[in-house]
């Protein structure tokens, strides 16, 4: 390959679409818009979802349940997960140094599926009861973010 042989892709370089120029811009008489109608009209210009008159689809379909806008999101972690990790003391920093909490500024949640065999301090913003308790058992402590 050399500048002899290189090629723009395919559509780079088209040339804008001038509407509205006549016969000669290969848009026609009617610019693309078809004959009469709504769409054929100047200044048109339809809601979205509008479906021509027709009962819209976000309309037809039953509305069910409640979304709480203000809930708050926890990044989940399970005991298992911080066993593997093989540390003494968990902190939010250590979680996010190896890659248990993705999301920034992410709140951590600890649950209690798995087991602990050694001794871990981990600081969370929440623990499940069976989290605490298996954590405590091992001998390791469960310490609140932010209290």
């Amino acid at each position: 390959m050399n500048l002899s042989n290189l090629r723009a892709p395919k559509k780079a370089n088209a040339n804008r679409k001038r509407v509205g120029r006549g016969m000669g811009s290969g848009m026609g008489k009617t610019s693309t818009r078809g004959h009469k109608g709504q769409g054929s009209r100047s200044g048109s210009s339809l809601m979205r979802g509008f479906e021509g008159g027709q009962m819209p689809l976000h309309r037809r379909l039953p509305k069910r349940g409640f979304t709480n806008i203000f809930r708050t999101e926890y990044t989940v972690l399970n005991l298992d997960r911080l066993a593997e990790v093989g540390e003494t003391e968990l902190t939010y920093e250590k979680m996010v140094g190896l890659g248990l909490v993705r999301k920034r500024n992410a709140l951590v949640k600890v649950l209690g599926v798995g087991d602990l065999t050694v001794a871990v301090t981990v600081h969370a913003h929440k623990f499940s009861k069976t989290a605490q308790d298996k954590i405590e058992k091992a001998g390791g402590k469960a310490i609140l973010i932010g209290e």
